[in-house]
């Protein structure tokens, strides 16, 4: 036993003394790590709709770190539940993430043994959408979205560059959906409005204009096919807050108002305001009322003023003999604008091609008695082509343009002027009026507008926009 012992010690000192000895041969050489600096724990603003660039410092002892290393950056999207993952080296990418603060990491794995490091750091996303100028325009049959900057920068196509996705074709309006300030977490939306037999259009967030939803979706029962004539916000008759109305189908659609505001049915379509008549996208709500145009039926109708239908239900003037409301006789109303309680006009094409002007009251009040007040040809009609675009003040002043350029015309004198703004013979694409009557804007090919129009001014261009891609079809200037 004495002697095993003795043995077993022996053979112990024999190990430690050739591994003692043998320490001394090996050369380790641990592979170069990569060096990066500028990165780690950093953060790095991200401006939405700008390209984002994110390149910090690599070095790689004894490598070219660009051949040997592989690059992959992970940018937490937390409220989708996900991560966006790139590759290569830079990062550079259109940021499109939205906004806020967004943890991310990037991983550079060594190709020579597999070894990977990791390095940590933040994205916060901001916006450069809460101020300046979304123009919506028809580019060779190519809906596009750009955003003018208050500098005058403008950003071509953002639609497409951050959803990487076309919009419906034959773009009709840009519809702002405007959160209520006594109302936390009311939604802030774009609609970008098209007759698309495919997409109707889609919903943009206004802060971001990444999509949300495509327009369907506004329907709690979509029509098989929706054609826009025109949306406005509306005070709904609970006085809770705006909900989009207007014409789709040629019938008048109400948005739901018997929700809170901040409700997701809030504003959506239930059904359409049925009756027996196809609307004209030119119509006015009141305070009690609205009162619209049927093709169908060539004459003037009512609606409540929750939009139930009334059609020709309503009193006529036996004092007035301008014309009949209810059997006008044309189909082919080109612009009308009725103001509550006051004058109106409506302007309509004959079989003739020549411009029938009529003129007529719709009061305020319960009687809803229609009067209809005058009949006569139109002094402008020779001017007067399809491409026409026509607005009016709030004094009953009309503006419109005809082969390049703009008229006012007074109804009240019949007086037509020409404005001085030249366009370079381009054909004129948009026309819209500012609130206080004092401004014109107006779209024509490659570029927007901004013309004076205040007392004793006569239309000159006191502003212009360059680089819109084709003909600008609608604005919001926020």
């Amino acid at each position: 036993m004495k002697f095993k012992s003795i043995a077993i010690l022996a053979l112990i000192t024999v190990f430690y003394t050739s591994c003692k000895k043998d320490l001394g041969n090996y050369v380790y050489s641990p592979p170069s790590e990569p060096v990066v600096s500028g990165i780690n724990n950093a953060t790095f603003a991200a401006l939405l709709g700008d390209t984002l660039t994110i390149n910090p410092k690599v070095t790689l002892a004894g490598a070219d770190p660009f051949k040997d290393l592989d690059f992959e950056w992970h940018i937490t999207v937390q409220e989708e539940l996900r991560e966006a993952v790139y590759k290569g080296y830079p990062l550079k990418m259109v940021y499109n993430l939205g906004p806020g603060s967004r943890d991310c990491k990037l991983t550079i794995t060594d190709k020579r043994n597999g070894l990977f490091y990791t390095f940590p750091f933040k994205i916060t996303g901001t916006t450069q959408f809460s101020a300046g100028t979304l123009v919506l325009s028809n580019d060779n049959g190519v809906t596009k979205l750009s955003f003018v900057k208050p500098d005058k920068t403008v950003l071509v196509n953002i639609y497409k560059s951050l959803n990487n996705d076309d919009l419906p074709i034959n773009p009709v309006e840009l519809y702002y959906s405007k959160p209520l300030q006594y109302q936390p977490n009311t939604k802030e939306e774009y609609w970008v409005l098209s007759n698309d037999p495919n997409k109707s259009g889609v919903v943009l967030d206004a802060s971001t204009l990444l999509k949300r939803k495509d327009f369907a979706s506004q329907f709690f029962s979509p029509p098989a096919v929706i054609n826009t004539g025109y949306l406005e916000p509306f005070l709904g008759p609970l006085q809770m807050g705006t909900v989009p109305t207007g014409v789709i189908n040629g019938k008048l659609y109400v948005g739901v108002s018997s929700t809170a505001p901040f409700a997701d049915d809030y504003g959506k379509f239930a059904n359409e305001q049925s009756g027996d008549y196809t609307m004209s996208k030119y119509f006015t709500h009141g305070s009690s009322f609205f009162i619209g145009y049927n093709l169908k039926g060539k004459a003037f109708i009512t609606f409540g003023a929750d939009g139930t239908y009334s059609g020709t239900n309503y009193q006529t003037d036996p004092a007035s003999t301008g014309f009949d409301p209810k059997n006008v006789g044309y189909d082919n109303l080109l612009f009308m604008k009725p103001t509550e309680g006051g004058l109106s006009y409506a302007f309509f094409k004959t079989a003739t091609s020549t411009i029938t002007e009529l003129s007529f009251s719709y009061p305020i009040g319960d009687d809803r008695m229609f009067k209809s007040l005058g009949k006569r040809t139109f002094k402008g009609s020779a001017l007067i082509d399809d491409d026409t675009k026509w607005v009016v003040n709030s004094l009953n002043v009309f503006y419109f343009s005809s082969k390049g350029r703009i008229y006012r015309y007074n109804p009240i004198n019949e007086d037509i002027r020409q404005l001085d703004a030249d366009f370079g013979g381009k054909k004129i694409s948009m026309i819209k009026i500012s609130l206080d009557d004092n401004t014109l804007t107006v779209g024509a090919s490659g570029a927007v507008y901004t013309l004076d129009i205040s007392v004793s001014k006569t239309g000159n261009i006191t502003k212009t926009i360059s680089g819109i891609p084709g003909e600008p079809i609608d604005i919001v200037i926020r």
